[in-house]
C-alpha cells in the first residue's frame, strides 16, 4: 500500500491590476511636482513659450513682414492686439515668429553644447591624466571668450547672422557642460558598483555608457534648462547689438533695438519684448531649479 501523495495547494494568481508595477514611481513623482510651486509655475510658462511658437507655423494675425504706414505706431487694439510698429507691422505677429527665432537658437546651440562638452566631460573623467588635464584647460581657456565677443569675431570674419549667433553660443556652451559631466562622472566612478563593474571586467567605455551617463543624466537635463534660459538672453543680446538674427526675420532682441529711439512715442513697443524676454528666461530657470528638486533624490522633499 503506497502512501498518499501530498499535494501542495495551488495559490491563486494576483490579477494584473493589483501586482506592483511602474505607474506608482511615476505617480509619486507627479504628485511631488504638483506641490513644487517652481516646477509648476515654469512648466506653464515653459509650454506659453512653446505653443507661441509652434503657433506661428500655422497662424498670426498678420504677416510678420506685411508693412503699413499708414497703421503705424498704433497702440493695442481689436484689430491689432499689442499694436504696430514704426513700419506698421503687427507686434503681436512679431512677438510668435521671435519666439521661434528664440527657441531655434536655444535647442541647437544647447544641443551642440550638451553632446560635445558631455563628451569631453566623460572622455576626461574616464581617462584621467593628461587627457583631463588637456580638457580641462581647454574648457578654461574657451571660458575667456564670452559669446558675444565670439560672436564678434565670428561677424568680422563670416557676417552678421544667425547661424554665427548660434555657433558662438554653442560654443560657448562647451566648456560648461564639459565640467559639469567630468565633476558628476567622477563622483560616480567613486561609487562601488563602479568599482564592481571594473572588477568583472567591464571597460572605461562600457562603464561610461552603462553607467556613468545614466547617473549623471539629471543633473544634465537640469543644466540644459538652464541653458536654454542663457542662449535665449544672448540670442537677443545679439539681435539688440546687430550681430543675431536679421531682418526681415523678427526677434526679440531686436525689437527692442528698434523701440529705443521710440521710447516717448509708443514705449510698449519696448514693453511687450522685454516682458517676453523676462518670462522666457523666468519660466525655463523655474522649471530648471523645479527638475533639480525632483530628480536630485538629496534635494527631493517629502510633502
Amino acid at each position: 500500500m503506497q502512501p498518499p501523495t501530498s499535494v501542495a495547494p495551488t495559490l491563486p494568481t494576483p490579477p494584473a491590476s493589483t501586482a506592483p508595477g511602474h505607474t506608482a514611481p511615476r505617480n509619486a513623482l507627479w504628485r511631488r511636482a504638483t506641490r513644487n510651486p517652481s516646477f509648476m509655475i515654469g512648466l506653464v510658462l515653459t509650454a506659453l513659450l512653446l505653443l507661441a511658437a509652434g503657433l506661428s507655423y500655422v497662424w498670426t494675425p498678420y504677416s510678420a513682414f506685411e508693412m503699413n504706414m499708414e497703421a503705424k505706431l498704433q497702440g493695442p487694439s481689436l484689430a491689432h492686439w499689442l499694436g504696430t510698429d514704426a513700419y506698421g507691422r503687427d507686434v503681436a505677429s512679431q512677438l510668435l515668429l521671435g519666439a521661434r527665432a528664440s527657441i531655434l537658437v536655444g535647442v541647437i546651440a544647447v544641443g551642440i553644447g550638451v553632446v560635445v562638452g558631455t563628451a569631453l566631460g566623460l572622455l576626461a573623467a574616464a581617462k584621467r591624466g593628461w587627457v583631463e588635464e588637456a580638457i580641462m584647460r581647454l574648457a578654461d581657456f574657451s571660458l575667456a571668450f564670452p559669446a558675444i565677443l565670439s560672436a564678434i569675431m565670428l561677424t568680422a570674419v563670416f557676417g552678421p547672422g544667425i547661424v554665427n549667433a548660434i555657433v558662438a553660443i554653442g560654443i560657448y556652451n562647451i566648456p560648461m557642460f564639459a565640467r559639469i559631466a567630468r565633476g558628476s562622472a567622477n563622483t560616480i566612478w567613486g561609487r562601488e558598483y563602479v568599482t564592481a563593474a571594473r572588477a568583472c571586467g567591464k571597460g572605461a567605455w562600457a562603464i561610461t555608457w552603462q553607467h556613468v551617463l545614466p547617473n549623471i543624466s539629471a543633473t544634465l537635463i537640469v543644466q540644459c534648462t538652464i541653458r536654454f534660459a542663457i542662449a535665449i538672453l544672448a540670442e537677443a543680446a545679439l539681435s539688440y547689438l546687430g550681430l543675431g538674427t536679421q531682418p526681415p526675420q523678427p526677434s526679440w532682441g531686436r525689437m527692442l533695438s528698434e523701440a529705443q529711439t521710440l521710447m516717448f512715442q509708443a514705449p510698449l513697443l519696448a514693453v511687450f519684448p522685454g516682458v517676453a524676454i523676462a518670462l522666457s528666461v523666468l519660466g525655463l530657470n523655474l522649471l530648471g531649479d523645479g527638475l533639480r528638486d525632483l530628480l536630485d533624490p538629496r534635494l527631493a522633499r517629502k510633502r
